[in-house]
């Protein structure tokens, strides 16, 4: 008897539904699963096999045969061992065929039956609420996760006996959270209905009220969160650099439900959204150490995984210590700061996450951190070049924003009065955003800092005195081409954030300002 059972798998960050053909005959008894299945999928059969024996399924000697369709495409993971279970129960007749029909199947089995929670259910659910599935089958540990997809009914069981039990009809209590039912719902925000979800945590994050002085070091990072720009912090130790950027995500715009669910799925491939308990409805805020690898940030392994990059997809990659982090492992960053994706190619196939991030970087400026305060810093000439080196050109030309950090006075230290609160800051920076939004309608564009050469040359325009000091400016500073546009878009932001339809020469000033840093330290110390 051939029975067909719904289930799925995640490739990258986008998710296929796998038919699970199972077939009983009469034969020398077997047991075996074909259609590409990984080390994980071919050893669901002893677990399927001891978990039915188990819950009272005795299996006669017969021919099982599992087939994952499509064929070409590899499975990996273990969420296939309920929908095979619940297909040879189908096929001995411990389940009718229509019981079955329409619904998805995902979880692991456990020996004794029980349904342990898997990885990549959201984008699974997802994908199977859009062709047109209305009814799920989860262990009971995801299925708020999947009851985040508000068109499908997601039945949570603790066990293959209550899942039984229910198909059957023969248990009418509520096991499970059903998408009309209790679910975690997103909050509509203060700044707007239907935008997005706030978190309900922000009171809880460090404030912006924290920092005494520093007003261009604060001003910098208002403009890099409106624009969602690169922002390289240099300055001495105890200056403020982390402190600052740790601030960071309480001024950036709140996740929209679109963005809310994208980072979302990337943290349900990875096994992290069970910990957080609910959608993701904070910007992410990654702080890796400078022994990190290359492959922890971009992702990969046997079966490719999302890495750090991805994991701040929508939010802030802070690296501290910029220099610290090996040559190589800075200059990985390159290709996903201007692609805003990764790409990892293995022998299954290629498989692409998603990296629109903003990074932030905090440096000092020498080894010892006072240069260029000779009467501080210890440092040779030589020591100061090579240490500067660690960064490349290529990862300073993809820094929009370049600031000092200028060393903290006993006065700054001592103040009394608190400068502006993150609530302050991130008004004004929701004000910008909010003309991004009506500027880019309908191009796909969400921030200034995503806009390409041809977007530039679109948006940004200049007048005849804009474009002569700019041409000043390109000639004297020798721009690159990158720099350049990279200039203007933080001009615009600049604009944006001052309520200005038109780019000044004002703003044009302090956007090259903001170029003027690495310039100080690079031009001077090359190797």
């Amino acid at each position: 008897m051939l029975i067909t059972i719904l289930s799925g798998v995640v490739y990258g960050v986008q998710s296929r539904l796998i038919q699970v053909e199972v077939d009983v005959s009469q034969g020398l008894p077997c047991f075996q699963i074909v259609g590409l299945p990984g080390s994980e999928v071919r050893e669901a059969k002893e677990r399927v096999k001891v978990a039915l024996k188990n819950v009272g399924v005795k299996l006669p000697p017969v021919c099982i045969n599992v087939n994952l369709s499509p064929a070409d495409l590899p499975k990996n993971g273990t969420m296939f061992d309920l929908p095979v279970a619940v297909g040879i129960m189908t096929a001995l007749g411990e389940l009718k065929r229509e019981m079955v029909e329409g619904i998805l199947f995902l979880g692991e089995l456990g020996l004794s039956g029980e349904l342990k929670p898997v990885k990549g259910v959201l984008p699974i659910v997802r994908e199977a609420s859009a062709k047109g599935i209305r009814k799920c089958f989860l262990p009971a540990d995801n299925r708020w996760e999947g009851a985040l997809v508000r068109e499908i009914e997601c039945v949570g069981v603790p066990r293959i006996q209550e899942a039984s039990a229910v198909l059957r009809g023969e248990r009418q209590e509520a096991l499970f959270e059903s998408g009309a039912e209790k679910r975690p719902v997103p909050v509509v925000p203060e700044e707007g209905a239907g935008k997005e979800p706030v978190s309900a945590v922000r009171e809880k994050e460090p404030d912006f009220s924290d920092i005494n002085g520093q007003c261009a070091l604060k001003r910098a990072a208002e403009v890099a969160a409106a624009g969602f720009h690169n922002l390289l912090i240099i300055g001495p130790p105890g200056s403020g650099k982390t402190m600052l950027a740790r601030r960071i995500p309480s001024i950036l715009p709140p996740l929209s439900l679109e963005e809310s669910l994208e980072v979302s799925t990337v943290y349900s491939i990875c096994g992290l959204l069970q910990s957080a308990g609910s959608l993701k409805t904070t910007r992410p805020f990654l702080h890796p150490h400078h022994t990190v690898t290359g492959r922890a940030l971009t992702g990969g392994g046997r079966i490719p995984k999302p890495g750090m990059i991805s994991l701040a997809h929508r939010g802030v990659l802070f690296l501290d210590e910029l220099p610290e982090f090996k040559r190589e492992t800075l200059d990985i960053l390159r290709q996903p700061l201007e692609d805003r994706q990764v790409q990892i190619a293995r022998s299954s196939g290629s498989y692409v996450y998603p990296a629109d991030f903003m990074l932030v970087g905090a440096m000092n400026p020498c080894p010892c951190g006072f240069y260029p305060d000779r009467k501080r810093c210890r440092c040779t000439p030589y020591e100061v070049k090579r240490y500067l080196s660690r960064v490349s050109g290529p990862i300073l030309d993809r820094m929009d924003i370049c600031v000092e950090a200028l060393p903290m006075g006993f006065s700054d230290i001592t103040a009394r009065e608190k400068g502006e609160d993150s609530a302050q800051v991130r008004k004004r920076v929701m004000a910008a955003r909010e003309r991004q939004e009506e500027r880019f309608a309908g191009t796909g564009l969400r921030f200034n800092a995503d806009m390409n050469a041809a977007d530039v040359e679109r948006y940004c325009f200049l007048g005849e005195g804009e474009l002569r000091y700019m041409e000043r400016m390109f000639s004297c500073m020798q721009l690159s081409a990158r720099a350049y546009h990279r200039i203007l878009k933080t001009a615009r932001t600049i604009a944006d954030l001052d309520d200005s339809d038109r780019i000044g020469e004002i703003h044009l000033a302090e956007a090259i300002c903001y170029r003027q840093s690495d310039r100080k330290y690079w031009r001077q110390h090359t190797l």
